[in-house]
């Protein structure tokens, strides 16, 4: 395994993040736990959650399921970089009107005791808004950031889904308060959706933020299904969409079959070439899935390939604003 540093942080982590949002959902706790120990024996120790994942096992089975893993012993919690997040509602909670999306001073401490409590832990490493607030104000957002750092239940603090003005209106603010502010950004990114490179990836690389992939395989397509019936249903793909991508996904996958290398590998060394991108999140649902993921570090893409994927998937132009403007 490869590590990096997390943005400007002085914090490593694995070039691969382990995402478990399958965990309670398609992945139940016994292959959860073969999962997360295979996971630290290959060397991938950023593990990545979120308060409300779980699915049909309720919100926060995710968090629990890790937590009853750590709670295990034999070193697993010193190994781990542990990363959660927060914004939507948990649904049984006794706060009312505070029980909604967002994120509050009032909601930021008591969904991070509600999380560190399923993670039998006291502290992650990371603590990420799940999505950017539009009514709360900066001040009141580093003030409780502040505070959770300080107390030690934090490391460092992340964003989700923000645009590239947040993060510059993130960090000036936090700047303004000598605070660290951002250290990520976890944002949607692969080879069939590149909007991130007008703005996002240019603005985190300018203020040191490690971008964080989420869906790196596309909802799958990535990982050669232009041939399978149901590719597009299974990644939310409407039926039109679907087959105006398979040409697209079929010269890619005859270009991965020239290279001897699975499309699914391909498509994550194509981020992990990417020096605005720190890790790419892989959802497995078995520990055979991921063990074979393993592959996409050693994948070194030379400028040729680089070209054939840019011709396949083109992207938007580069950065703004000579993606659209001269």
């Amino acid at each position: 395994m490869q590590y990096a540093y997390l943005g400007r942080s002085g914090l490593k982590v694995s070039r691969l993040c382990l995402g478990t949002m399958n965990f309670g959902v398609h992945t139940d706790q016994n292959e959860a736990f073969r999962i997360l120990d295979a996971a630290l024996d290959s060397g991938i120790t950023f593990i990545d959650t979120a308060d409300v994942y779980g699915g049909v096992s309720g919100t926060g089975a995710s968090e629990t399921i890790i937590g009853n893993w750590l709670a295990q012993g034999g070193n697993r919690r010193e190994r781990a970089v542990l990363a959660t997040k927060l914004y939507e509602p948990l649904g049984s909670t006794p706060y009312g009107p505070n029980d909604e999306r967002g994120l509050s001073g009032f909601k930021i401490r008591r969904h991070l005791e509600a999380s560190l409590k399923r993670l039998q832990t006291d502290h992650v490493e990371l603590y990420q808004m799940h999505h950017v607030d539009r009514r709360t104000s900066w001040e009141e957002l580093w003030g409780a950031f502040e505070n959770i750092v300080h107390q030690g239940k934090a490391d460092y603090i992340g964003s989700s889904n923000f645009a590239g003005w947040h993060l510059v209106k993130a960090q000036a603010a936090a700047k303004e308060r000598k605070f660290l502010g951002l250290v990520s950004e976890q944002h949607a990114y692969n080879l069939m959706k590149r909007h991130a490179e007008l703005e996002v990836l240019p603005a985190a690389m300018e203020l040191g933020i490690g971008i964080v992939t989420w869906g790196p395989l596309a909802g799958g397509l990535l990982g050669g299904r232009s041939t399978t019936s149901d590719g597009g249903r299974r990644s939310g793909m409407s039926a039109d969409r679907w087959e105006r991508a398979r040409p697209q996904l079929k010269q890619f996958e005859s270009l991965c079959k020239q290279l001897g290398e699975k499309p699914a590998h391909v498509a994550l060394a194509w981020l992990l070439d990417n020096p605005a991108v720190t890790s790419p999140v892989i959802g497995p649902r078995t520990a055979e899935q991921l063990v074979d993921t393993l592959r996409a570090v050693e994948i070194k893409l030379d400028d040729p390939i680089r070209k054939e994927l840019d011709n396949i998937f083109p992207g938007l132009g580069g950065p703004a604003p000579e993606a659209y403007a001269w």
